[in-house]
């Protein structure tokens, strides 16, 4: 099974907003093969506290738009990492310390790679 057309537009539409708010090193995997509990993870680097914050919020107003709201958010307080639970999509908003430490492209580097096809608006 592969991730569904639903979850690759909405990663799409999730990875456009994060560029909109001058997120970079936007990367989606196709992780439905190995997890049950979603399709899709979408990661992305925010240089600073501030500017994770506003592509969480830039994420969640245009997957508003698409009528798609979280189930759950986690580390919005510290803003060095946040994951957004979209159920069929999971976001990880980084800053770059926590990315290279964490590597999650080398944890799901097996996993098939999702063009997003994003404008960036710099």
């Amino acid at each position: 099974m592969t991730a569904t057309e639903n979850a690759v537009h909405l990663a799409r539409v999730a990875a456009q907003a994060a560029a909109d708010k001058l997120a970079t090193n936007l990367v989606a995997f196709d992780v439905s093969q190995q997890l049950a509990i979603t399709d899709i993870f979408l990661v992305a680097t925010a240089a600073n506290d501030r500017q994770v914050g506003a592509v969480v919020d830039g994420i969640e107003e245009a997957l508003r738009a698409h009528d798609v709201r979280r189930t759950r958010i986690e580390g919005d307080r510290d803003q060095r990492w946040v994951l957004i639970d979209f159920l069929d999509l999971v976001v990880h908003v980084m800053q770059a310390e926590e990315r290279e430490l964490y590597s999650l492209e080398r944890l799901w580097g097996d996993c098939p790679r999702i063009e997003l096809d994003v404008e960036e608006t710099r």
